[in-house]
């Protein structure tokens, strides 16, 4: 190779990584910053799974008394297309009937165990007086003005539409969020009513990641406005460390390593794009509220309304202090 010729490769490639730095740290010269419709610094998974049975009206009414910021929910829909709030499709786990919710109507399903294992939660249950399935028309006009992010369950395009719809009918447009890790769900999602915010997809995220490292990031138009990974090292908290190999636990090692780069969540925060996490308690993110640079955080205990809110005082309290040396937060429960 010549003289000039390597002259000209280090000048573009010197060029290259000035730009993609400059643009790393300041995206908004190239990009327009998202509005953010609503911030919540916490989430109640499933209602809040930890202290009622999941997805049922009284742990949703329970959360948001004690001061959820948004409700974390899931949906399917009946064989007369009614789109109901559970988790599985298989109701096997959650009733013990082992039927698929598509292949009942509504007034058929049957009520929820009067025990359910908590999600993320090793030898955990809740349980709760409340054993119905309810629609999602339900908790949209018990909870009007309160922030809702809906996991479409199945890639089902009644589904899709049937959500939207309602979405539409009881103008949740501005605090309604959707989508799931599936790529294809995502885009019909996005597809049938673009106003609703959509989640990053599973492979969108790898993406993300890939884009990140190789320095084409600050390049890429981004549509999604909420960045949710799941943390591996919840892994290592729910097996048993012996049944777990050294190249398994460093896979998961290296995982967390790769997904928790603070640069790239302050690059997704100047382009507002809130980010959330999945771990065990709150309490466990009040005592170390910086290590990870996320804004949201999900629960499912609550310990109770006194100690929660002493809780959400500490966070607050961790969080202006990270501002100030130009952090923002992190995390998200199961």
């Amino acid at each position: 190779m010549s003289s000039t010729a390597a002259f000209y490769l280090l000048s573009t490639l010197g060029g290259y990584l000035v730009t993609s730095f400059l643009l790393l740290k300041y995206p908004t010269l190239l990009h327009q910053r998202k509005k953010q419709r609503f911030l919540s610094k916490h989430i109640s998974h499933r209602g809040g799974a930890g202290e009622n049975l999941e997805n049922t009206m009284a742990a949703f009414q329970h959360a948001v008394t004690i001061g959820t910021d948004m409700l974390e929910l899931d949906c399917h829909i009946t064989k007369d297309e009614q789109v109901v709030v559970s988790h599985d499709e298989n109701l096997k786990r959650s009733t013990g009937v082992n039927v698929n919710i598509s292949d009942l109507k509504y007034c058929e399903l049957p009520p929820y165990l009067g025990k359910l294992d908590v999600a993320f939660q090793k030898a955990c249950q809740s349980e709760g007086k409340d054993n119905r399935i309810p629609l999602l028309k339900e908790v949209f006009e018990a909870f009007p003005n309160t922030p809702i992010n809906i996991d479409i369950k199945v890639n089902n395009n009644v589904l899709i539409k049937k959500v939207s719809e309602l979405v539409k009918l009881y103008r949740r447009e501005q605090i309604t969020v959707w989508g799931n890790a599936s790529y294809e769900i995502v885009e019909k999602c996005y597809k049938e009513n673009s106003d609703i915010p959509i989640l990053f997809s599973l492979q969108r995220v790898l993406l993300i990641l890939g884009l990140f490292f190789t320095g084409l990031l600050p390049f890429v138009p981004i549509r999604e406005q909420f960045f949710e990974i799941p943390m591996p090292s919840i892994i290592l908290k729910l097996r048993e460390p012996h049944t777990m190999s050294r190249s398994q636990k460093f896979l998961i090692w290296l995982s967390d390593i790769l997904l928790m780069r603070k640069a790239l969540f302050d690059h997704l925060t100047a382009r507002g794009i809130q980010k959330r996490r999945y771990s065990e308690t709150f309490k466990e993110n009040v005592k170390r509220p910086t290590k990870k640079n996320f804004t949201i955080i999900s629960l499912s205990h609550f310990q109770n309304g006194k100690r929660f809110n002493q809780l959400r005082l500490s966070f607050e309290v961790c969080r202006l202090t990270a501002m100030k040396e130009d952090h923002t937060l992190a995390t998200v429960t199961g």
